[in-house]
């Protein structure tokens, strides 16, 4: 886990928003991270320190001055372990505050002292958020190399519409890891194919698979934590494309075709995680195959195997991108998986399983082997496809070092 032994100071100002960041909290743990929060006097109007507490297991820091802890220096020392500094909801007071240097609480002070990545999320009334001593605020904090997530728009607590609202933890949780996790991928385009093709029949039936684009997903999001640009080209999935990617939609095996061939010469790797279609039908109808026409014949062409003609042109050119498979097999594993390696000219290739029920297909969870060109087998372990994305790219960390 990216945030594993990580320890992130949640600082929390005086909105009505205060409340959810409770959530975070656990949120932030389950990645493994530990969570310090301080807060201003104003913020535990809102939620009680205790509360705070209680589920960080820490005490909660909301002033600058204790007579019980009189010696302790808190707006320097609760940096001293810190990795990041995450304030939501960030008010307009607090985001002032940030912006001029003031020092007159703990959790501005220590900000201020802070030589580590802070993270900002503003949080308030639309008029307040667009009023041009605010934005002028928010440009300075950009300025200072701080990270701001602009807040969603909709429903506000002033029983208002507009841009306001405290963005939902899936939003942050991607700038958290991106900010602390290492760049080793920066500099490098990578391409990733996603999900399963679609091959019509008529014009409500097709030819497809199981495949949820889950895996896909899940190395496009860590490659771009991890500093690359990202093209995902991906077919139909019910999955939102994730925020910073260049996203290619599309349907059928020959759409995906084109659309990775055209842009193979201008990457540093290309990820091959889509189950493509093997076969289209020879011929799509333009009107529906009524249920009495028991006689039809549906016969099949064999669709442009894509890896392998990546595997040959980086044969004929000697330079090219790193090229990377995956090959969902039913048996012998390491075989099929070794034979597709060396006939597609392949750097790596990610074996899994799909007989396993917590692997593969439309599950969040994966389990597989790393075949390399020297015969070399990794055996990744049974983990969430995000974790199993980030090991794979440790891999192609390295290749791309030699």
């Amino acid at each position: 886990m990216v945030l594993h032994d990580k320890q992130i100071i949640l600082g929390i100002s005086g909105g009505i928003s205060a409340y959810k960041v409770t959530d975070w909290v656990r949120e932030i743990q389950r990645e493994g991270a530990e969570v310090q929060v301080v807060m201003t006097s104003n913020a535990s109007q809102f939620v009680a320190p205790l509360t705070l507490a209680a589920l960080s297991g820490k005490r909660v820091y909301d002033t600058m001055f204790d007579p019980v802890d009189a010696e302790q220096i808190h707006h320097i020392n609760l940096l001293r372990n810190a990795d990041l500094i995450l304030i939501a909801p960030a008010t307009a007071q607090t985001i002032a505050r940030l912006a001029h240097g003031m020092a007159d609480d703990l959790l501005a002070a220590m900000t201020l002292a802070a030589d580590l990545p802070v993270i900002v999320c503003p949080a308030m009334n639309s008029k307040m958020f667009t009023h041009p001593a605010t934005q002028n605020n928010l440009e300075q904090l950009r300025s200072y190399g701080y990270k701001v997530i602009e807040p969603d728009s909709g429903d506000l607590a002033c029983r208002e519409e507009g841009p306001g609202r405290l963005p939902e933890w899936s939003t942050v949780r991607e700038v958290v890891l991106q900010t602390l996790s290492r760049q080793d991928l920066a500099g490098h385009t990578v391409l990733i194919t996603a999900g399963p093709t679609r091959e019509p029949i008529d014009p409500v039936r097709y030819l497809s698979n199981r495949s949820s684009g889950k895996m896909g997903y899940a190395l496009a999001r860590t490659a771009l934590r991890r500093g690359a640009k990202v093209i995902l080209v991906s077919g139909p999935t019910s999955l939102p494309p994730p925020p910073g990617v260049e996203f290619i939609s599309v349907i059928s095996a020959e759409q995906m075709a084109e659309a990775v061939l055209s842009r193979s010469t201008n990457v540093s790797v290309i990820v091959k995680a889509a189950a493509v279609a093997d076969f289209r039908p020879s011929e799509s109808l333009g009107q529906k195959i009524k249920k009495g026409q028991t006689d039809r014949q549906l016969k099949l062409t064999a669709t442009r195997d894509i890896l392998k003609i990546l595997g040959e042109q980086k044969k004929e050119s000697g330079k090219f991108p790193l090229l990377i498979g995956f090959a969902a097999e039913s048996e012998d594993l390491l075989a099929e998986g070794r034979r597709k390696l060396h006939e597609k000219n392949l750097d790596l290739l990610a074996a899994n399983d799909i007989t396993s029920i917590d692997a593969g297909f439309d599950v969040d969870t994966n389990r597989v082997v790393l075949l390399d060109r020297d015969d070399g087998e990794e055996h990744l372990p049974l983990a969430p496809k995000e974790q199993i994305a980030d090991l794979i790219w440790n891999r192609v960390s390295k290749i791309l070092d030699k």
